[in-house]
């Protein structure tokens, strides 16, 4: 058995396709974030941290919209000190949506939507 075999099967099927096998990072970090342990994950850039950390997330949240449990809130929260950063971290989460959904639909699954929104202080309060 391996890390990726505790995920929601279209959330595994999607990250094999997509990049074949964990990093060191996510196979390392996965155990750890998934047994809800607080997590440091220090590695270069591009060694697959971000998404060590918000595939957890995003397995969590198929896994509720599954079961029908997931309701209309704010779940998750990813505080960036840059701006850009910040728009980057959005587009790299609709990356894995997409493709987990489009996974989801072949696999004969109900449409699973889930929602990214960004707020900086250049968002309006309303």
């Amino acid at each position: 058995m391996t890390v990726l075999d505790s995920f929601h099967p279209a959330v595994r099927t999607w990250f094999e396709r997509r990049f074949g096998a964990p990093t060191v990072s996510q196979a390392d970090g996965w155990p750890e974030i998934m047994a809800g342990r607080d997590t440091l994950i220090s590695a270069p850039t591009g060694s697959g941290k971000t998404l060590a950390a918000f595939l957890v997330s995003i397995d969590s949240l198929i896994k509720e919209a599954e079961a029908g449990t997931l309701d209309d809130t704010l779940r998750v929260v990813y505080v960036s000190p840059l701006k850009a950063l910040s728009s980057d971290i959005r587009r790299n989460l609709e990356e894995p949506l997409e493709g987990i959904a489009e996974v989801a639909k072949e696999m004969g699954l109900p449409e699973i939507r889930i929602r990214t929104a960004l707020r900086t202080g250049d968002t309006t309060q309303h």
